[in-house]
């Protein structure tokens, strides 16, 4: 184990990203995410499907074999993909890619001007899938897209699969041995979860020699949940004039209804959301391309071999119509035992109901003006414990977990004014810990923190015209470090902020006039203990890129990743519990 990390942290060296810097005055999107790093050598290239147009709610099939000419081990897999959509007026869409019903792809699409067809590039490091693409399989592109003579946006999108030979230079990665999606549909399609109770569910009968396991999730906020963040409580809901159901949301996950563990939920905004303005031409925090949440499942190893089926379900606390999700399972088996045996030894998550705290300071003057605040909050803290006897011994697994959500919204509504400022932090701390016997071998920590803040000020002159000014600031914070027998083998820091800011411009009848202000800022950094660092920022104004650095703050002034990094924040299977 301590081996396998060692020539993690020795094996390739640090590499500066190739490509040109975007043009300081375009309209264009333009990101200061870094993309997925590459290992030395020439990859082998499958396509998925070329210059495809999304003009109808139908999925776009296509068929997937794996690279011929590279049949050995793989370093690593690289999803790429490239979206357009023409000039003109469409709403955002969500955009998914899948495979034999695992999803390769989740995030949404830039909404179109009537003078500017943008177009972007996302990228997903697909390494840990890499046991599903050994087999040729079925696949598809889902962009459902309403064309008409008012929606006259049509997306375009080409995506292809990159495959690194490993060599001496880039070593074979270590991944799962089986990967299965959680759902019904054998291509692939997101569930619709519109209440609480709604369950992504999927029975299994898993190999009798799990040794690890975890899954990857993705809970996306649709229709009257597009905007959870800003909903209040129900009893609130009508004098606030603003949307119900309150505005707490969690993942949870359950094995055979037991509670297995949770994945907060990202408050996800899109570029036709609060003000299409916000985002032209930097999106939100991830809006392109999310990124999943894994939550580690290993402490159930014992369980799931046992040789019986399995319910594997995910549902969201605070559901109210609708979120779209979809998980996959990723599975380690021991290559050296037939049968893993084992069970549940504690398991403080029963009975732990994810029911937040509500309280309000909210008035009304007997005008009928509304001032105050809406506070919401969930704390919890919780411990699985599992153990599995394999060919290494009595192999103990340990999560410990406690997640937060913290809300403030406070209001003033009156006869001119309607603000309302949501502030809000959602976070994760987690501590995965294998042991044998007594020994603790592996410790891995994440740490995951999402604030937010938004404020929106609507004001009305005497004549009904008026401004709405929104103003977003969100972030994505992670942090993570792997111990093996105690001391630090690896630690990394990522953080994602975006800032921005618009003011609508109303007529007395309701119409949208104009707008003025715009500003954004991104700012995205990465480090971690192999001396990997990436350092990239931007700013917009009045919907054009105007300034761009990359590399401040590195040295050489120079961003300078290794390939084995995971700088953008998806899960990295370098940091999990046994290697």
């Amino acid at each position: 184990m301590a081996i396998v990390v060692l020539l993690a942290m020795l094996g390739g060296g640090l590499a500066a990203p190739a490509g040109a810097d975007p043009v300081i005055g375009s309209s264009n999107v333009v990101v200061a995410d870094p993309g997925v790093p590459r290992p030395p050598g020439q990859p082998c290239v499958v396509n998925l499907f070329t210059n495809v147009s999304f003009d109808d709610f139908s999925p776009r099939p296509y068929s997937y074999a794996p690279p011929t000419a590279c049949q050995g081990a793989w370093a690593k897999v690289v999803l790429e993909a490239d979206f357009s959509v023409t000039a003109g007026r469409q709403y955002d869409r969500t955009a998914t890619l899948w495979l034999a019903g695992v999803n390769l792809y989740f995030g949404t699409t830039q909404e179109p001007s009537a003078t500017v067809s943008p177009a972007w590039h996302v990228e997903r490091d697909l390494t840990d899938y890499a046991t599903l693409l050994r087999s040729t399989g079925q696949g598809q592109a889902v962009i459902g897209n309403l064309v008409n003579s008012t929606y006259t946006g049509v997306i375009h999108g080409s995506a292809r699969l990159l495959f690194y030979p490993a060599s001496a230079q880039a070593r074979a990665a270590d991944v799962p041995d089986a990967v299965y999606p959680l759902g019904s549909d054998p291509v692939g399609s997101t569930a619709t979860l519109s209440t609480p109770t709604d369950q992504l569910v999927r029975t299994l009968t898993l190999p009798t020699n799990v040794e690890r396991a975890y899954l990857d999730v993705f809970t996306q906020s649709q229709s009257n949940d597009e905007f959870w963040y800003t909903c209040v409580p129900d009893a609130y809901a009508s004098e606030l004039q603003d949307c119900g159901g309150g505005n707490f949301r969690e993942a949870e996950i359950s094995i055979d209804g037991q509670p297995a563990g949770v994945a907060p939920v990202y408050p996800w905004i899109y570029t036709g959301g609060i003000d299409p303005y916000l985002w032209r031409p930097t999106p939100g925090v991830q809006t392109l391309n999310f990124m999943p949440y894994r939550v580690d499942l290993t402490p159930f190893a014992g369980v799931l071999s046992n040789g019986q089926p399995h319910q594997v379900a995910l549902q969201v606390a605070g559901a109210n119509g609708y979120f779209a999700a979809t998980a996959t399972l990723l599975v380690y088996r021991d290559a050296h035992a037939s049968q893993v045996t084992g069970g549940i030894t504690r398991n403080t998550l029963v009975g732990q109901a994810p029911t937040p705290s509500i309280g309000s300071t909210l008035t009304t003057a007997s005008n009928g003006d509304i001032s105050g605040d809406i506070t919401t909050r969930l704390d919890r803290k919780f411990v699985i414990e599992g153990y599995a006897q394999t060919s290494n011994g009595r192999v103990t697994s340990t999560v410990t977990q406690d997640v937060g959500f913290h809300d403030v919204q406070g209001f003033t509504i009156n006869a001119s004014t309607y603000r309302q400022q949501v502030t809000q932090d959602t976070w994760s701390n987690s501590v995965s810990q294998s042991r044998l016997g007594k020994l603790l071998i592996v410790e891995r920590r994440q740490h995951y923190q999402y604030p937010l803040l938004f404020v929106y000020d609507q004001l009305v002159a005497a004549d009904g015209s008026g401004t709405a000014a929104s103003s977003v600031q969100q972030g994505y914070v992670q942090h993570g470090e792997q111990r093996i027998f105690g001391g630090l083998a690896y630690a990394y820091d990522v953080h994602n902020h975006v800032v921005s800011s618009d003011t609508l411009q109303f007529d007395a009848s309701g119409n949208i006039t104009g707008h003025a202000g715009q500003q954004s800022a991104q700012r995205f950094d990465f480090g971690d203990s192999r001396g990997g660092c990436y350092r990239t920022s931007l700013t917009t104004q009045s919907g054009a890129l105007a300034s761009y650095s990359t590399g401040k703050g590195c040295p050489d002034q120079q961003n300078r990743v290794s390939w084995l990094a995971h700088p953008d924040g998806s899960p990295d299977s370098s940091l999990l519990p046994g290697h």
